[in-house]
């Protein structure tokens, strides 16, 4: 396969930006599976009978099972092989979403789309994007990042209306049916156009020598599972991981915990229809793609410290200023063009000092776990958003205590030391 490969592709380094086409894609359809179950829980409710706090805890373990697989997902990509974990992944999602359409009761949605498909798109989220730009790209890493990464953002907002539409005229069965097509036919895509390596098509990383061999993750040989963990504890010793993984939880609590979730719910309590809402999300991710994919042309050239300092500055005050804006149709559409630009633009250069502390072979499966974090400081905001609205009322003070957390996190950026004497040093060459 390999052989055909590099007989059929006569791109020579150029090569890598069609891989890097069909893993913008494949981020981008799984995004839309993630948010699925949101559109799905009124449908559920009224079709079957069930109890939303039971359909929320099948989102919520789909929601933590997406971040908890990032790491091993990195790690079975060193050990099995890129494309063979990202065709089981499809396997498992489409298959998941394709069997609960037989679901009678309300453990079978917790199986098939909190575990199942959480595991499968798990391994198809950032951490992905991540290894790939390792794997393929010398230079411009940035950039090719902050693509990726607006790629999945901007498909959970921008699916968000859609399926909602799905939803509204033909209730839950068409939205799972068409994510479980569309995540099958994302199958042969990966298998046919995505090489193992660059070397498995004659060629070497983009932008870089003739000569150039990549550093081989240890996760290649031995147990990933003890390989991943075993990681995971190194890393912990380190200060620069805590910071990391603290930015990156508060990344998460601004973002697709607390907004994502919250927004339209917040939109209805100010009288603004859910379409209208859904709208402003998809907004959010029109700008969102330009942001997060700028975002990584400065991550090239700049400090990532001062614009990780910068972007959650931004992020803070934006989320302190939405609930005294009034909600005219203005001020809404400032908040979601600047939040929008910001949503997540913070990856690139995240996943820049995370390669500078802990190296290439280490960095992705280290990011793996930062990304765990963003996870489950966005479970924490999806929780803590609804405590607070049925404490308070309403959701100003839940908003305004997430922009507050933005500020802290821009003062624990400037703090990220990422020289490391000792961890994971890089093999050297003669």
């Amino acid at each position: 396969m390999n052989s055909a490969i590099a007989q059929s592709r006569p791109f020579g380094q150029r090569y890598a930006f069609v891989v890097v086409g069909v893993i913008f894609v494949s981020l981008l359809i799984a995004a839309g599976l993630r948010s699925a179950p949101a559109v799905m829980m009124v449908p559920l409710e009224e079709s079957l009978g069930w109890r939303r706090d039971v359909i929320s805890f099948g989102a919520a373990t789909g929601i933590f099972l997406y971040g908890l697989a990032g790491p091993f997902a990195a790690a079975l990509m060193e050990r099995i092989g890129l494309r063979r974990t990202l065709v089981g992944a499809f396997v498992l999602m489409s298959g998941s979403t394709a069997l609960s359409l037989f679901m009678t009761e309300a453990w079978q949605f917790v199986v098939t789309w909190g575990v199942f498909s959480g595991i499968g798109s798990g391994a198809v989220a950032t951490v992905l994007g991540a290894t790939v730009v390792n794997r393929w790209f010398k230079t411009n890493r940035g950039l090719i990042m902050g693509l990726m990464s607006a790629s999945s953002a901007t498909g959970l907002l921008v699916f968000l209306p859609l399926l909602a539409s799905l939803a509204q005229s033909g209730g839950w069965r068409p939205v799972a049916l068409a994510v479980s097509i569309a995540t099958a036919c994302l199958i042969p895509l990966v298998f046919l156009l995505v090489p193992e390596r660059p070397s498995s098509i004659g060629t070497v990383r983009f932008g870089a020598e003739a000569d150039d061999v990549p550093p081989v993750s240890p996760a290649s040989q031995g147990n990933f599972i003890a390989h991943t963990l075993g990681t995971l504890k190194r890393a912990a010793t380190t200060r620069v991981f805590w910071y990391l993984f603290a930015t990156f939880f508060i990344c998460g609590f601004t973002t697709n915990g607390l907004v994502g979730t919250h927004l339209i719910a917040f939109c209805s309590d100010q009288g603004i229809g859910e379409i209208q809402a859904a709208g402003l999300l998809s907004l959010m991710g029109i700008f969102d793609l330009i942001g997060t994919t700028f975002s990584g042309w400065l991550t090239d050239r700049f400090d990532p410290r001062k614009l990780l300092g910068v972007y959650y500055s931004i992020r803070g005050l934006a989320l302190i200023y939405l609930p005294f804006s009034g909600f005219s149709g203005t001020a809404l559409i400032v908040f979601a063009v600047f939040y929008g630009l910001d949503w997540i633009a913070t990856v690139p250069p995240t996943l820049r000092l995370t390669n500078e502390a802990f190296g290439d072979r280490s960095g992705p499966i280290v990011f793996g776990w930062i990304v765990a974090g963003h996870q489950v400081g966005a479970a924490a905001a999806a929780y803590f958003g609804g405590v607070m609205r049925e404490m308070q009322g309403d959701y100003q003070l839940a908003f305004v205590i997430a922009g507050m957390t933005g500020v802290i996190a821009a003062c624990l950026a400037l703090l990220i030391n990422t020289d490391r004497p000792s961890f994971d040093p890089e093999p050297q060459t003669a």
